[in-house]
Order: structure tokens, then C-alpha cells, then sequence
């Protein structure tokens, strides 16, 4: 069996910017795709699960192949959002660190499009796109596709899904004679129809590790609940999740605004992104999830895409998604690179015979989590209550003549005896009443 980047041809400068990256052996996906790119001249499809080394196995090669004595483009990759647009473009120079004579380009939506019009006056072998924005610098007539030798879709079942119109209009202006590599999660009917019109007649097709990758290590659950009990299940489950990172997914901006601003006033750890926002607080909050600062981010299924950070011990659907395909995409954010996660669905009665669907589709078996009780709803709330006191800052307007009243009428008081009092008040205004334990046990304090 192949076990070294060498053995599949790559050459020993890019292996090279691979030991520098600390990339020593390659995936499932990268043994299969890259001799395929680099050795054969037919189109490629690939079924593999988003975080299996997709971008080097289409990237290395391609790299490789590039002729730098020639300066038009020779390479396009379309990415469906600016995230993975700039995730693919980053690692593309890391690979190619070691060969700066290749050039690469970056025309992703959200910044400003005059330097990308000027950056495409100089050489450029290779550039990384996004369908809306590669179709505006096409009608402006600024770039020129005429010399194209190969053409990746990156996410291609999401790109079909909500940008189809833009990959028509970039397909029929490039090269008949390219070669085209696309990459996809799922095979839905829509990549089926576009493999068909669009791509050669001989076309190889992988699959790479889906069956032990694609759902190994997540562990898939729903629970059932009624409309107003949604947001205390959420909120019950996160607190049980303190100190853990997870993904939590809405189906609209609007409700991705709402959750994210109830999570902050019950001061969780969390930022939001969706389309409308723009690159700069996407950026900024991206990179405050990836280096940790966050622990929680609420996303649209779009805006979500190209989003690699390790170590996510779970994701919530918030909504069940429309399509099994956004199931695999949403799920896969978690359990990368070996480790174990949980996929968690919050539905209403209603939606329970969908499960039985996706899990037919899927090949996947989802646990039925028992709803959190009454009782354990109004703990969780009351421990929020407790936490956004001890997050909340000190008022410095008010004035040192009332601290000292009020510090007066309390300073009698133990640190114990004012929690029990203040707890007390909390639980009589919001006519909580929670259950003493037996006599003869001592309440735990919390």
C-alpha cells in the first residue's frame, strides 16, 4: 500500500512544504485522487466527507502540473463561501511554499473587488473563487478563462444547491476542453445532472473513506420538544457543555440573530455568522472561534461552509435541516481527524417521522435523548440567573453614598446567608418553588 507523498509522485520540493506543515503521510482521499490528477487525463469526481484532506488532494497535483513559464491561468478552483474560498487559498500558498514562483490568486466575495481587477494585470497560474464574484469580474470582461486547463468544484452539492445559476454561467465560459475535478459530500440528483451535462464521458470516480468516515465517532440524537420549551432545552444542554466548542445551526438569519442574542444575554461564550453580515465581522469572529476566544458559534448551512476548526465536541441543529445533504455537511463539522462528537437535533412532535428519513438515507441510527424535566429546567435557568450576576459589571455610576447604605444593610450577612436570601427573592419573583432534597441530605451548593 502507498504510505508517502513520494510514492504518489508528488515531487520533493512540495514534499517538502508538507514536512514544514507537518503532513507526513497521506489520507485515504489524497492516495486516491492525487496519481488520478496527476497521471491520467480524464475528469475526476470524488465522494469524500469535508475534512479528509480534500484540498491537498486536488491542490498538490495541480500545483505540480502548473507550467510557470506560462502567465495566464491555468488552474480555477470554485468554493461555494468566502470562509472556504480563503481556507483552500491559504493552504494552496502553504503547499506551495516551497515554489514561489507559482502564483496564486484569491477572488473571493466581501472584499473589495479594484485589487482583485488590478492583481489580475500580473501572471497568475491558479485562482481560488467564489461563483458570485468570479461572475462579476466575467461580465466585466477583467479576466480571461480562454487558456483554463482545469477546473475544481470544491463542495460542489452546496455550490448546486444555492449558487447554480452562477456555476452555469462560469461553466459555459470556460474551456470545453479543461478537465474538471469535483469534489462532493453527498451525490445528490442535482451533481448527478451536472456530471452528466458538463462533464467528460469517461469520468473516474472515487469514493473515500464514506463508509468509516463519514459518520464514524458522531453520535446522532434528537430530542422531542414543545415550541416554548425549545430555547431552556438549548440553553439546558450548553450548560451541561461549559468549557466544550460546538456549532449550533439556524435556518435563517433572522433566527440565527435571535439565538445568538439570547445566548449572549445569558452570557455563553458565542458569536454569530450569516451572509449578511459582513467579511470583516465574519472574519473577526471566525477567527476568534478558531483560536478558542469563543466557544460557540450560531450560523446559517452556507455561511457555515469551510469552516475546519478541530476539536468540536458537538453541533446543534437548532432547525432540522431541508435536505440530508446539509445533515452530513452540518454533522461533519464535529469528530474530525479520529476524535468523537455528538450531532444533536432539537424537533417538535411533528417533525419525528422525518428521522426515520434521514436515518433511512443516511445509513445512520439516531438515539432518541430524553427531554430534560421540569425540574432540571429550573435549576439549569436558575444557574444561568446565578452566572449572569457574577459576569455582570459593577455600575460605577452609582454613587459611593448609596454602596455604603446598601453595604450597611447587608454587612451583617455571611457570604453564605446572602446567597440563600438572594436566591430566595430570585425563586419568589419568578414563582419557582424547586424541590428540597430528604432531610437527611445536605443540599449541594451550587
Amino acid at each position: 500500500m502507498l504510505k508517502q507523498f513520494s510514492d504518489l509522485g508528488i515531487h520533493e520540493s512540495f514534499q517538502q512544504s508538507l514536512s514544514d506543515l507537518s503532513i507526513s503521510k497521506p489520507t485515504d482521499v489524497q492516495k486516491k485522487a492525487i496519481p488520478v490528477v496527476l497521471n491520467k487525463k480524464d475528469d475526476l469526481v470524488v465522494l469524500a466527507k469535508t475534512g479528509t484532506g480534500k484540498t491537498a488532494a486536488f491542490g498538490l497535483p495541480l500545483l505540480q502540473l502548473t507550467d510557470t513559464s506560462e502567465t495566464r491561468i491555468q488552474t480555477l478552483i470554485l468554493a461555494p463561501t468566502r470562509e472556504l474560498g480563503q481556507q483552500i487559498f491559504t493552504n494552496l500558498h502553504a503547499l506551495a511554499a516551497a515554489n514561489p514562483e507559482i502564483n496564486i490568486g484569491s477572488l473571493c466575495g466581501g472584499t473589495p473587488i479594484k485589487p482583485q481587477i488590478e492583481r489580475l494585470k500580473e501572471a497568475t497560474h491558479m485562482v481560488v473563487a467564489t461563483p458570485g464574484r468570479l461572475v462579476d469580474l466575467l461580465k466585466r470582461e477583467v479576466i480571461n478563462l480562454n487558456h483554463l486547463k482545469y477546473f475544481v468544484l470544491d463542495e460542489a452539492d452546496e455550490m448546486i444547491t444555492a449558487l447554480k445559476e452562477e456555476v452555469d454561467h462560469i461553466i459555459k465560459s470556460i474551456p470545453k476542453s479543461r478537465r474538471t475535478f469535483l469534489f462532493t459530500a453527498t451525490m445528490p440528483g442535482t451533481i448527478k445532472q451536472l456530471i452528466q451535462n458538463y462533464m467528460s464521458k469517461h469520468v473516474v470516480q472515487i469514493e473515500a473513506d464514506m463508509e468509516t468516515t463519514g459518520h464514524q465517532g458522531i453520535d446522532h440524537q434528537y430530542v422531542v420538544v414543545e415550541p416554548i420549551e425549545k430555547l431552556d432545552v438549548l440553553l439546558h444542554f450548553l450548560n451541561s457543555k461549559v468549557g466544550q466548542r460546538g456549532i449550533i445551526f439556524c435556518k435563517t438569519k433572522a433566527a440565527v440573530n435571535k439565538l445568538a442574542k439570547n445566548l449572549a444575554i445569558n452570557k455563553f461564550s458565542s458569536g454569530a455568522i450569516h451572509g449578511s453580515l459582513s467579511q470583516g465581522i465574519r472574519d473577526r469572529i471566525m477567527g476568534q472561534f478558531r483560536e478558542g476566544h469563543i466557544d460557540i458559534l450560531v450560523a446559517t448551512d452556507l455561511a457555515a461552509r469551510g469552516i475546519d476548526v478541530k476539536e468540536l465536541s458537538y453541533v446543534v441543529n437548532y432547525h432540522l435541516p431541508d435536505t440530508y445533504e446539509a445533515y452530513v455537511h452540518r454533522s461533519g463539522r464535529t469528530a474530525r481527524a479520529g476524535a468523537k462528537g455528538l450531532a444533536l437535533t432539537i424537533i417538535q412532535e411533528e417533525e419525528v417521522v422525518d428521522i426515520a428519513d434521514f436515518q433511512d438515507e443516511l445509513g445512520i441510527k439516531f438515539k432518541n435523548l430524553p427531554k430534560a424535566d421540569a425540574h432540571s429546567i429550573e435549576e439549569n435557568n436558575t444557574l444561568l440567573w446565578a452566572r449572569k450576576i457574577f459576569k455582570t459589571k459593577p455600575n460605577r455610576e452609582v454613587s459611593e453614598d448609596l454602596k455604603s447604605q446598601i453595604k450597611t444593610i447587608f454587612h451583617h450577612l455571611t457570604k453564605e446567608e446572602l446567597v440563600d436570601k438572594i436566591l430566595a427573592n430570585y425563586l419568589a419573583q419568578n414563582a419557582k418553588v424547586l424541590p428540597t432534597e430528604a432531610p437527611s441530605k445536605k443540599r449541594k451548593k451550587h
